[in-house]
C-alpha cells in the first residue's frame, strides 16, 4: 500500500465560484482506521452540487473543516478492516473524502453487492441519486397518472431519474436542461414527453404552450429564473418538491435570485423541501424498484466518468457551468483498474 495519500484539502471557504483558491491537492499520510472503521482505497468519487454547501458552512451536516480533506460520496475497496462487518477486498460505499485512501465508519458504510452491473451503477442509479429521485417524485411530489410533471436540472443525475420515474407512473413529463443536446437526450433516449432548453428558449412561454392546464408537480433542482418560470405556470393545488437550488449555491450572503412564491399562494400550492437523510428508511424500496425497472427496460442511467483524482476539481466546476456537456451522474474514477 502506498505511503502517500493524495487528497483535495479545503484550505479556505469558497467565495463565489473561486474553487481554485478553496481547494488544493496535497499529499497526506494514509490514515489509520480506528476500532469500528475500515480503510478503503478509493475507486470512484461522486461529484454533487451539495458539495458546495458543505464547503461553505453547516447545512444538514457539519461544514468541511478548513485544513481537512474535502468530503463526498465514495466507493472503495477495503484494504484494512477493524470491524466484523467488512473484510479486506470488500467493495463498499459511504461518506468519505476526495482522496486516494479514506477511513469510513463501518456503521455508516454499505457493502456494494455484485449485481453484474458496472460499479458506476451503485452511484448513478442505486445510490443517493436514485434514492433522491425516488422519494422526491413518489413521497414528496406524490405524482399521479395523468398529471403534468416538470423537473429542472433534468439532465443531471437526480433529474434524469426523477423524470423517468414520473413517466413510469403515468405522468406527462417535461424536462428543463441547458443545451439542445441534453434536451434531445431527454426525449429521444429517456422518454421524456418534452424538453426545454432554458438557455435558448423562453421557459415560461414554452411551458404555457405545452402545459396549458398548468404544472401539477414540479421537482425543483435549480431555482432562480428557471424556478420562477415554472412557478408562474402552476396548476391549482400543485406540489413543489424542493430538492435543490443550484443557481444560488455560489451566491455570497443572501442570494438575490430567490423563488417568487406568490404563484404558490394564488394556486393553493405546496412547497416541501426534503433531504435524503430524512428518508433513509425508504432506500431499500427505492433500490428494489429501480432494479426492477432497469431489468424491465423502463429506466436508464448514465454515468459521466472523469479519470484521475487530479482532475476532480476541474470536473466539479462543470456542475456550475451552464451548458456543460456532462449528463447523468458525474463521477471521478480514482483507481484506473475500477470497472
Amino acid at each position: 500500500m502506498a505511503e502517500i495519500n493524495r487528497s483535495w484539502v479545503l484550505v479556505q471557504r469558497p467565495v463565489g465560484e473561486d474553487f481554485d483558491a478553496a481547494l488544493k491537492l496535497q499529499q497526506l499520510p494514509v490514515p489509520e482506521p480506528a476500532e469500528g472503521q475500515v480503510l478503503a482505497k478509493t475507486l470512484y468519487l461522486s461529484l454533487d452540487p451539495a458539495n458546495r454547501g458543505w464547503m461553505a458552512g453547516p447545512t444538514y451536516i457539519p461544514a468541511v473543516p478548513v485544513g481537512g480533506p474535502m468530503w463526498g460520496g465514495v466507493m472503495g475497496r477495503v484494504v484494512k478492516s477493524r470491524s466484523d462487518k467488512f473484510k479486506e477486498g470488500d467493495i463498499v460505499g459511504g461518506f468519505g473524502s476526495w482522496s486516494d485512501y479514506c477511513v469510513l465508519p463501518a456503521d455508516q458504510t454499505n457493502k456494494i453487492p455484485d449485481t453484474g452491473l458496472p460499479l458506476t451503477a451503485a452511484q448513478a442509479l442505486f445510490g443517493g441519486a436514485g434514492g433522491t429521485a425516488y422519494v422526491g417524485t413518489i413521497d414528496v411530489g406524490q405524482v399521479k397518472a395523468g398529471q403534468t410533471f416538470v423537473v429542472s436540472g433534468a439532465a443531471g443525475s437526480v433529474g434524469s431519474l426523477a423524470g423517468q420515474i414520473a413517466k413510469i407512473l403515468g405522468a406527462t413529463v417535461i424536462g428543463i436542461a441547458g443545451s439542445a443536446d441534453k434536451c434531445k437526450w431527454l426525449t429521444d433516449d429517456l422518454g421524456f414527453d418534452f424538453a426545454i432548453d432554458y438557455r435558448h428558449e423562453n421557459v415560461r412561454k414554452r411551458l404555457a404552450e405545452i402545459a396549458p392546464n398548468g404544472v401539477d408537480v414540479y421537482f425543483e433542482n435549480v431555482g432562480g429564473d428557471v424556478g420562477n418560470a415554472v412557478l408562474a405556470n402552476l396548476a391549482k393545488g400543485a406540489r413543489v418538491a424542493l430538492c435543490g437550488l443550484v443557481s444560488q449555491y455560489n451566491a455570497d450572503n443572501n442570494p438575490v435570485d430567490g423563488l417568487n412564491l406568490l404563484p404558490v399562494l394564488l394556486k393553493s400550492g405546496t412547497v416541501q423541501g426534503f433531504i435524503l437523510l430524512d428518508y433513509l428508511h425508504r432506500l431499500g424500496e427505492a433500490s428494489s424498484k429501480l432494479g426492477q425497472w432497469l431489468a424491465e427496460g423502463k429506466i436508464k442511467y448514465h454515468a459521466d466518468v472523469v479519470d484521475g483524482l487530479e482532475n476532480t476539481l476541474t470536473a466539479f466546476k462543470t456542475l456550475f457551468t451552464p451548458g456543460a456537456a456532462h449528463k447523468g451522474k458525474l463521477m471521478v474514477r480514482v483507481d484506473p483498474s475500477a470497472n
